[in-house]
């Protein structure tokens, strides 16, 4: 059973669009690769600098040769994947990069972070069943916004999307439980200590449940709550 590790979750797609890959035998060997970087187009360094520091995302480099070249790179927190702009970095137009998703395990909490902060962030929203028309902006589930978190707050259904000073578009997704296939089944992680402890209280809710049931005490929780957790994050029957 794989322990507990607060890293960072991938993004995914919605939940009814499936990869005909995700469900592949795991035993198929097949070499690591993993999202290291995305390169952000910006026209102002200094000012894309100053306000992903405000994010409270870690800096970790800022080099100037001194001969018309800079990149500086963050990585979000809790994140394996980071993010580098600069100068003479890319040829992309400042602000193109859009639909980047940071994935939170409370949606509500991490935009009021943001407005705690200053930084202007569209209210919670969730899509209207695949509605690809319309005057809102475009991102996973279509282009329609309907106002407030999804109405039974399933996962991956949440969002609330911010731009950076160039226009460079960011998206809060909310996720709480990944669909089948679409996690390591040996390794169980959390993208947060929040996201952590939230996994804990459903463990508990459904543990009292469990309580009911054998209609005592359960002196072996620990293990059940950790059971109860993998289950739920890998997609698999949950224990009664």
């Amino acid at each position: 059973m794989g322990q507990p590790q607060l890293v960072r979750e991938s993004s995914t797609e919605p939940a009814g669009v499936r990869s005909k890959h995700a469900t592949k035998d795991a035993s198929v060997a097949r070499a690591a690769t993993k999202l290291e970087v995305i390169v952000i187009p910006v026209l102002d360094v200094d000012r894309a600098k100053e306000f992903y520091a405000r994010l409270g995302w870690r800096l970790d480099a800022d080099f100037d040769s001194g001969k018309d070249f800079r990149v500086i790179q963050f990585t979000p927190t809790g994140s394996s994947c980071s993010i580098i702009f600069g100068k003479n970095v890319t040829a992309a137009a400042p602000g193109s990069a859009q639909g980047l998703y940071l994935i939170v395990s409370d949606v509500m909490a991490a935009r009021d972070n943001l407005v705690d902060l200053g930084i202007k962030v569209s209210k919670v929203f969730h899509g209207a069943s695949g509605v690809y028309a319309g005057a809102d902006e475009p991102y996973l589930f279509g282009r329609r916004r309907l106002s407030g978190p999804d109405p039974d707050r399933g996962s991956y259904h949440s969002f609330a999307s911010f731009k950076d000073p160039d226009g460079n578009g960011w998206l809060f997704q909310e996720v709480t439980a990944r669909l089948p296939g679409r996690i390591d089944s040996a390794t169980t992680t959390f993208a947060s200590a929040n996201g952590l402890a939230n996994a804990l209280r459903r463990a508990a809710a459904a543990h009292l449940e469990h309580e009911k049931r054998i209609n005592g005490a359960d002196a072996n929780w620990p293990d059940w709550y950790a059971d109860y957790m993998v289950r739920e994050q890998a997609g698999q029957q949950l224990p009664q």
